[in-house]
């Protein structure tokens, strides 16, 4: 029955691919001149200066989905700056799924920071190192959000599920529309090295690039779950090399740092 209820909660809403073209998908929403659309819409670019960074959001609002965009990260010294791209919804209580780019001195490896937000509490962060440069190319990365789970790829490699966790006592998000979110900004107080490596500015500006945005995504208007990626998980291949990047790459866990919660793990942590 609750299964039931839920598939008709989602009867307002309608499976739609978005991708393509980044006039048509997203508007800029700050940065005075330095985010522009390029190569008749297929090319977008951040840039961060010591003024000022810039930021763009989705024309749509999305309620589950699998979204893939491919980014081109800050090359060079780096120290300082962030990158982001994330979906999230409004207010107090907002449902968020983040990737946030870490940069470093030149080379020294980017920090790929990942947290999920369920009603306005996040805590969840996982942080990785990647197998590759990302700066020299672009590399597509990826959430597939539905009603089981939250899978954060990388180049169709799983490195991160949070699953729902609902029955458990565990939130989730589900019932939020989200936008989806990207910006490059100065957090030099905490972003490389705790805030010991402060950006160096004679290297601005500093640039990211997007390009291969595509979203196959409900909106808020009939029923998504006939999409294959509506009842997605993963397989057991998926598994072992989710596995394989967690045993490799993964440089922190909040599941692990007994120190940030000395009164006990949050519930998630111990049912997954």
């Amino acid at each position: 029955m609750k299964i039931f209820v839920f598939f008709l909660a989602l009867s307002g809403l309608v499976g739609a691919v978005f991708g393509g073209n980044f006039y048509k998908d997203f508007d800029i929403t700050w940065g005075d001149g330095r985010a522009k659309i390029l190569d008749n819409g297929k090319l977008l670019t951040l840039s961060l200066d010591k003024s000022s960074g810039s930021g763009f959001r989705s024309k749509n609002q999305y309620l589950f989905g699998k979204i893939d965009l491919q980014i081109k990260l800050v090359p060079g010294n780096s120290a300082g700056t962030v990158t982001t791209y994330y979906l999230s919804s409004l207010g107090s209580t907002h449902d968020e799924i983040d990737f946030e780019f870490l940069g470093n001195l030149s080379a020294e490896p980017y920090i790929l920071h990942t947290n999920v937000y369920a009603q306005g509490k996040g805590d969840k962060e996982q942080q990785f190192y990647l197998w590759f440069d990302p700066t020299k190319d672009f590399h597509t990365y990826s959430i597939l959000w539905n009603p089981l789970s939250i899978i954060f790829s990388v180049d169709g490699t799983p490195i991160r599920q949070f699953k729902n966790l609902e029955s458990k006592g565990v939130a989730y998000p589900k019932k939020q529309p989200m936008w989806i979110y990207s910006s490059l900004w100065d957090a030099e107080e905490w972003a490389t090295r705790g805030g010991l490596v402060k950006t160096d500015w004679s290297q601005a500006p500093f640039t990211a690039s997007y390009t291969n945005f595509n979203a196959l995504a409900c909106t808020t208007t009939a029923s998504c779950s006939a999409n294959s990626w509506f009842s997605q998980a993963l397989d057991i291949t998926g598994q072992q090399r989710i596995k394989w990047v967690q045993k490799n790459y993964m440089i922190y866990n909040y599941c692990t740092d007994s120190k940030r919660f000395p009164q006990g793990f949050p519930p998630e942590c111990s049912l997954v």
